[in-house]
């Protein structure tokens, strides 16, 4: 990514990105910096309907698509006014396009189409998964291709190799519940509130060590793909058959935590091997974990390798990420016509070279 490749073609103005894929409104506003794209950020705001969703235990699809209807316009004026700007200032606008829950991301898609239409400005679809693996850029000293890129999430556990912007080989995926899922669903099985996940993270601060120890699922064959059902059915055995204390709960919290920390990064490991590369990227909700970090960045020390996180504001969905996608995109001379089309599955692997 460099500034030869990108000038002739850059937004004339800064680009307005807009992430409504599931249960998170972002809306972002990224003036493209070729070189250091996070300097570039205008502005970004963000509202989570975590509220509107607790009484149901998980996302109302419905529900969903009907807060964001809501609170799009209002986040876009809201980012508009942060940045100092007017609607006619936009050079281009980015939106996700999947994968993620229909109802939501039309949403997103018509007001983004609809607005670009009207500016006569490019507009882009962008792959949700790739505005997460490209959120390190953001950030002061961002990462460079080739690089390994370790996906986790509520939806997604995947090792993505990167050797260009738009040139991904899925290394290792998810076979059934995702890294952030199984975080989830194990609070829930415990009886913690929604959403589960970092609730169970903080409590397992308080855990013992060694007081449990579950499985490191699928490390002991070959592979890079991931499993965490029977890493759940393990806790819920545990926890049927203790006490079920408040620091019982924390020991167990402690010892999945463990569990899935360990396993995703033996994996990395064996994908930076496979792969020759030296980099990681972690991105996705997952990648805020305390524990994660720490343990992750304590790896690459003694391994040598560099590991590259993005600020915990851009680990969970949000604009900026997709902004900085569409950007990047948008710069290479890429945009699409003024069908609105979304995807709610969607390949990585598919997309083209930026």
């Amino acid at each position: 990514m460099h500034n030869k490749e990108f000038s002739k073609t850059a937004p004339r103005g800064p680009v307005l990105g807009i992430e409504t894929s599931c249960d998170e409104t972002g809306v972002a506003l990224l003036r493209w910096e070729p070189e250091t794209p996070g300097r570039g950020l205008l502005a970004h705001t963000l509202y989570s309907q975590i509220k509107l969703h607790a009484d149901y235990g998980g996302v109302v699809p419905e529900l969903a698509s009907r807060d964001h209807v809501r609170k799009l316009l209002p986040l876009i004026r809201e980012a508009l006014g942060e940045a100092g700007l007017g609607v006619q200032d936009l050079g281009g606008v980015a939106y996700t396009a999947g994968p993620g829950l229909v109802g939501a991301l039309l949403v997103g898609a018509s007001v983004g189409r609809a607005l670009a239409w009207a500016l006569g400005v490019p507009a882009i679809g962008v792959h949700h998964m790739e505005g997460h693996l490209l959120a390190p850029l953001l950030e002061d000293d961002p990462p460079k291709p080739p690089f390994v890129a370790l996906l986790v999430s509520g939806g997604h556990s995947m090792l993505v190799q990167v050797k260009a912007i738009g040139e991904y080989t899925l290394l290792g995926d998810t076979l059934d519940d995702a890294a952030g899922e199984a975080f989830d669903k194990t609070a829930k099985m415990m009886g913690l509130p929604y959403p589960g996940g970092p609730v169970l993270a903080k409590l397992a601060e308080q855990g013992r060590h060694g007081v449990f120890h579950f499985a490191r699922p699928m490390t002991q064959r070959p592979g890079l793909d991931f499993s965490f059902s029977g890493l759940k059915t393990q806790v819920l055995l545990a926890w049927q058959q203790s006490d079920q204390s408040e620091q019982t709960r924390a020991d167990i919290a402690r010892a999945f935590e463990e569990a899935i920390v360990d396993t995703l990064i033996i994996k990395c490991r064996r994908a930076l091997q496979t792969s020759g590369t030296h980099r990681l990227v972690i991105a996705g909700g997952v990648g805020a974990n305390r524990r994660l970090r720490a343990e992750l960045a304590a790896a690459g020390a003694k391994d040598d390798f560099r590991v590259y996180f993005p600020r915990l504001d851009f680990c969970t969905d949000n604009g900026a990420m997709i902004a900085l996608a569409g950007a990047i995109r948008l710069a290479s001379g890429q945009h699409q016509d003024a069908s609105v089309h979304v995807y709610p599955r969607w390949d990585l692997q598919t997309l083209p070279a930026a």
